[in-house]
């Protein structure tokens, strides 16, 4: 597998939600960041901020627009869509990845924060409404009360 196929096979394993299946292609040294966060240092650390994400998340798409290597590095544009129950953000994202003996060592993405935010705003009355239907259809919600 090439440095490419192992970043799209990566962001594949992120999108089923398999944490375990996504750090077979990390090294024991990965770093992850999202800039201008902090950066998860070693596997333990990456291991958690993704379960920390499939913990709240409910689905997570990578849709790659371009992607190119030159040698270990390889850069990606793409669409990330972030989704926890009826919530989603879709925004772009800049991703660097180095791949050294198939193993991912380094994931840096790059976004817009205010993009980020506006797109979770865009999505907030969806998910207010989609939980306050939930509220009404169970028995003792507000449905029920006279």
């Amino acid at each position: 597998m090439n440095e490419i196929e192992t970043v799209e096979a990566f962001l594949s394993t992120l999108e089923d939600l398999d944490v375990d299946r996504a750090l077979t292609f990390a090294a024991p040294e990965m770093v992850y960041q999202n800039v201008p966060l902090p950066p998860a240092r070693g596997l333990p650390a990456v291991e958690k901020t993704l379960r920390l994400m499939t913990r709240y998340g409910t689905g997570f798409e990578a849709r790659v627009h371009r992607i190119a290597a030159n040698g270990p590095v390889v850069l990606t544009e793409r669409t990330d869509v972030l989704k926890a129950g009826a919530w989603q953000a879709r925004f772009w994202v800049c991703g660097t990845f180095e791949v050294h003996d198939g193993r991912i060592t380094l994931w840096r993405d790059y976004f817009d924060w205010t993009t980020l935010l506006v797109a979770s705003a865009k999505s907030l009355p969806a998910a207010l409404l989609s939980a306050l239907t939930r509220l009404r259809s169970k028995p003792g919600g507000a449905a029920d009360t006279p």
